[in-house]
């Protein structure tokens, strides 16, 4: 991804391609045996973030610990036996969608996510943080990341989740209403 200048904002990061169709192609390209299910995607301007959830374990435990044990030992061994295989579809993912590709296993009430990004904006974010950024963004709430940071911080509240939650669905609506119009090139 590069660099460009953009008039007077300044510079700014290039777009990266549409990542919409990713899930699907995941899930056409990742051994079946894998996961159960379909795995969750998230995606983001930066990353692509895969978890998926392994199929339960079938032995009884002492107690929670033995079982949250027995469910960490679990996820390092498909982390350490499909390492090859990630990578390869991760540089595959990386090259079609030019984002960043982390991965992540889930298996009863444990959940790990491997080496995932931490993208800089203005201090580091986890991709949930930078989704909500994004969305502020990308609605016109705000006009860059920095600005949205600032009104989040500001305006942050309970019901938060609630209302991006909103906002996406009317950002989806739009795009609908805009596919449906004429053709005008």
């Amino acid at each position: 991804m590069g660099r460009g200048w953009k008039g007077r904002g300044g510079w700014q990061q290039s777009e990266a391609p549409a990542a919409d169709d990713a899930p699907a192609w995941l899930g056409g390209r990742l051994p079946d045996e894998w996961f159960v299910g379909a795995p969750d995607v998230t995606i983001d301007r930066e990353e692509i973030v895969i978890v998926g959830e392994l199929p339960a374990l079938t032995d009884e435990y002492a107690d929670d610990a033995a079982r949250a044990a027995a469910e960490t030992g679990r996820i390092s061994r498909f982390r350490e036996d499909t390492r090859d295989a990630r990578i390869e579809i991760a540089r595959q993912a990386e090259h079609r969608y030019q984002r960043k590709v982390a991965w992540g296993a889930k298996i009863g009430g444990t959940e790990e996510l491997f080496t995932t990004l931490s993208a800089p904006v203005m201090t580091r974010l986890r991709q949930p943080e930078r989704l909500v950024l994004d969305t502020l963004v990308d609605s016109g709430v705000a006009r860059s990341r920095s600005e949205a940071l600032a009104w989040a911080v500001r305006l942050v509240g309970d019901h938060a989740e609630e209302w991006l939650g909103e906002l996406r669905e009317a950002m989806s609506k739009v795009d609908d209403l805009r596919a449906k119009g004429p053709d005008l090139g």
